[in-house]
């Protein structure tokens, strides 16, 4: 890890001097100290976030500012990354400490379960972040108007990220479809927009909140159009997948769709490496929810993030530092 902790994560100072007995020695050394660039921060943290088009990577992005500014001698950086189950694999390896994930990804992760090899024992989660809608993204004309219609289709099912990937596969399976009836493709958010602008695609699987920076790029250039979850389709996915919940793209998200666009959706979580302090991960905890208008100013996704939710998508362990500042605000912390 990269984490080095003295108390109150601070390092002291290590700068003996002396007894010096000659004015010119004592002056030298005084200019010394003067033009001494001032210690770096005791603490480094790493933030693994997804891809520069999502929402993960500028919401980490002013996570990360927001963290620096508000805890004493801590710099955390945020990293682009391929999201989710590539940010588990990364804790597991102490290559960062913090990370955003899908809460499914996070429960596959602790049981070891596809696509993990073996069980990861240091993730704990800290907080509940926002919902993560299945975006079915195609351009009016397409004569895609239920995920049915992707038959035979051309369709981008997500980047190698295997979170979105396995949704990709249990919503095309409840609804009779496997990867070998449609034209698949393998792309990140971005090149998605980018190929369904170009005629290259017919539709596109985007899971990440809204609003996406890809998918509002697209509706700005095309006559977008984003499909809607039959009901019978949203019952089937959330009967089978309890981490899916039933959602809404709200009317006016994107230009040209004035309408509310029934969807599914998984929860967004903050994740830690287990090992982290507790009085460290307590301070994290608190920095977030006391500055969320903060974190509000740099996505609009941030705005659905609160206390009373905080632990709502908990599927791991709660951090025993971030479960002193629930308890401390009334809550009550889940076991597992």
């Amino acid at each position: 890890m990269n984490i080095k902790i003295k108390k109150s994560y601070q390092l002291a100072g290590n700068c003996p001097l002396k007894t010096v007995h000659y004015l010119g020695m004592l002056r030298v050394l005084l200019l010394l100290l003067a033009f001494t660039p001032a210690a770096e921060a005791a603490t480094h943290l790493s933030i693994a976030t997804g891809g520069e088009a999502g929402v993960y990577y500028p919401l980490g992005s002013a996570l990360a500012r927001m963290l620096t500014g508000r805890l004493t001698d801590v710099q955390v950086t945020a990293k682009v990354s391929d999201a989710s189950a590539a940010n588990v694999n990364m804790i597991a390896g102490r290559e960062v400490e913090l990370a955003f994930v899908q809460n499914d990804m996070a429960l596959r992760a602790v049981k070891g379960e596809k696509p993990f090899k073996a069980p990861v024992r240091n993730l704990s989660m800290i907080a509940s972040l926002y919902p993560e809608h299945v975006q079915c993204v195609t351009v009016r004309g397409n004569g895609v108007k239920t995920i049915s219609d992707l038959r035979g289709k051309r369709v981008s099912v997500g980047s190698i990220d295997p979170g979105a990937i396995d949704s990709v596969s249990a919503i095309l399976s409840a609804a009779g479809l496997k990867f070998a009836d449609i034209n698949a493709d393998f792309l990140d958010f971005a090149n998605t927009s980018l190929r369904i602008q170009d005629g290259q695609l017919d539709a596109g699987f985007v899971l990440a909140g809204y609003p996406t920076a890809a998918v509002t790029d697209l509706a700005a250039k095309k006559g977008l159009d984003i499909v809607a979850f039959e009901e019978e389709l949203l019952d089937k996915l959330s009967g089978a997948y309890p981490f899916f919940i039933k959602d809404v793209i709200p009317a006016r998200t994107y230009d040209g769709i004035d309408h509310d666009t029934q969807t599914i959706a998984v929860m967004a979580v903050l994740v830690c490496d287990s090992g982290m302090p507790d009085d460290l991960v307590y301070d994290i905890t608190k920095a977030i929810f006391d500055n969320l208008p903060e974190l509000a100013m740099a996505h609009p996704r941030a705005e659905t993030i609160s206390l009373d939710k905080a632990l709502s998508a908990a599927v791991i362990n709660v951090h025993p530092g971030a479960a002193k500042y629930y308890t401390e605000k009334g809550l009550k912390i889940p076991a597992f």
